[in-house]
C-alpha cells in the first residue's frame, strides 16, 4: 500500500507564473485640449452656418429682383431725406463759420482820442477773452480810402482838418458770436471806451442762428420718423416673406428646428434690404450734390465767397450705410419674432 505524499500548503507553493510586467503610465488626453477642439469645431460650424444663411438670403433677394428693388428704393428715399437735411445743416454750419468771421463791432472813438491812445486801446482789447481780434483804422487811413473810393479828392483837399475819427473793428471770440453775446459786448464797450458810437448789427445774427436751430430740430424729427418708416417697411416685407414660406416653416418646426434657427435667414434678408437701401441713398445724395454744385458755386461767387458744398465723406457714407443695415435688421427681427410665434404645426 503506497504511502500518500504529503502536499505543501497553498501558501508555501511557489508560483510558476512569470512576474507581471510593470504597468506603464499612459498619458491621459487633456480635457482642456479636447474641449478646445470641440469648442473650436462648434464655433467654426456655427460661423459656417451663418455664412451660408447670409449668402442664401442674398440669393433669395436676387431671385425676385423687381420686388426687392422696389423695397430698396423706398428705403433709400426714406434714408436720403434725413441724411440730405443733415448734410444741408453741416454745409450751413460751414457757411456760418465764414459769416461769423464777418461779424464785427465797429467802435467809433471820439475826435479827441489820438492815434497813440487808439493803439493802446487796441492792444488792451486784444487781451480781452471775449475778443478774437482788433483792427485799428486810423483817421488818416480812413480819409485816404474815402478819397480813393468816393472821387471827391479835390473837395477833400479843401478841408482844414480830418473829420473822420479813429475806428476799432472788433471780432468776437469763438463762442461769443451769438446775438446776446454780441449785444452784451457792445454795451460793455460803450460804457468802458471813449467812443461816440458802438455799432453792431446783431439782428441778422439772431435770425440766422434761429433758422439753424429750427433746421436742426426738423432734421432730428424727420430722421426719427423716417427711421421708424424704414423699420416698418422692412418689417412688412419680411412678414409677407414669412407668409409665403409658411409651409416650409411648419415642416422645419416639426423636425425640431427652433424659432431662432428659422428666424435667422429673415434677419439676414432685412440686413441686405437695409444695407442696399443705405448705399442707394448715398448715391442719391451724391447725385443731388453734383446737380447743386454749379448753382451754389455761381451764387457764392456773386457774393465774393469761395464756398463749396461738402459731401458726406467716408465717415458719413459709413454712417448712412450702417444705419440702413441696422434699421433693416431691427425691422426684420421685430417682424420675424412676432410672426414666428403664430405659426405652429397643425394650426
Amino acid at each position: 500500500m503506497e504511502t500518500p505524499v504529503a502536499r505543501k500548503p497553498m501558501a508555501q507553493r511557489k508560483s510558476r507564473r512569470p512576474p507581471a510586467a510593470p504597468k506603464r503610465k499612459t498619458a491621459k488626453p487633456s480635457r482642456r485640449r479636447t474641449r478646445d477642439k470641440s469648442g473650436g469645431g462648434k464655433l467654426a460650424a456655427h460661423g459656417g452656418h451663418h455664412l451660408r444663411e447670409l449668402v442664401g438670403s442674398l440669393g433669395r433677394l436676387t431671385a425676385q429682383p423687381l420686388s426687392a428693388l422696389m423695397t430698396i428704393a423706398v428705403i433709400a428715399i426714406a434714408l436720403a431725406l434725413p441724411a440730405g437735411l443733415q448734410l444741408m445743416v453741416a454745409n450751413g454750419r460751414a457757411l456760418s463759420g465764414q459769416w461769423d468771421g464777418a461779424i464785427e463791432i465797429a467802435v467809433y472813438l471820439r475826435q479827441d482820442v489820438t492815434e497813440a491812445a487808439a493803439i493802446d486801446l487796441a492792444g488792451s482789447l486784444r487781451e480781452d477773452p471775449a475778443v478774437a481780434d482788433v483792427e485799428l483804422i486810423t483817421a488818416e487811413r480812413a480819409l485816404a480810402e474815402f478819397r480813393e473810393s468816393s472821387g471827391f479828392g479835390a473837395a477833400l483837399d479843401a478841408l482844414t482838418e480830418n473829420p473822420l475819427p479813429n475806428l476799432l473793428l472788433l471780432k468776437p471770440a469763438e463762442g461769443q458770436d451769438s446775438a446776446e453775446a454780441v449785444a452784451s459786448l457792445s454795451d460793455r464797450l460803450r460804457d468802458e471806451l471813449p467812443a461816440d458810437i458802438v455799432q453792431a448789427d446783431t439782428e441778422w445774427v439772431a435770425r440766422f442762428h434761429a433758422m439753424l436751430d429750427v433746421v436742426r430740430r426738423v432734421v432730428a424729427l424727420a430722421g426719427a420718423m423716417l427711421a421708424l418708416g424704414v423699420v416698418l417697411i422692412v418689417g412688412n416685407t419680411i412678414r409677407l416673406d414669412i407668409q409665403n414660406r409658411r409651409d416650409e416653416i411648419e415642416v422645419a418646426k416639426l423636425i425640431g428646428a427652433t424659432d431662432g434657427f428659422i428666424r435667422r435667414p429673415f434677419l439676414y434678408s432685412g440686413f441686405w434690404y437695409g444695407l442696399f437701401g443705405g448705399l442707394l441713398a448715398l448715391g442719391l445724395i451724391l447725385l443731388s450734390l453734383l446737380a447743386s454744385e454749379e448753382p451754389v458755386r455761381r451764387v457764392a461767387g456773386l457774393y465774393g465767397s469761395g464756398f463749396r458744398l461738402e459731401g458726406p465723406g467716408l465717415a458719413g457714407a459709413g454712417v448712412i450705410a450702417g444705419a440702413g443695415a441696422i434699421l433693416g435688421w431691427l425691422g426684420s427681427w421685430f417682424s420675424a419674432t412676432r410672426n414666428m410665434r403664430r405659426i405652429e404645426p397643425g394650426n
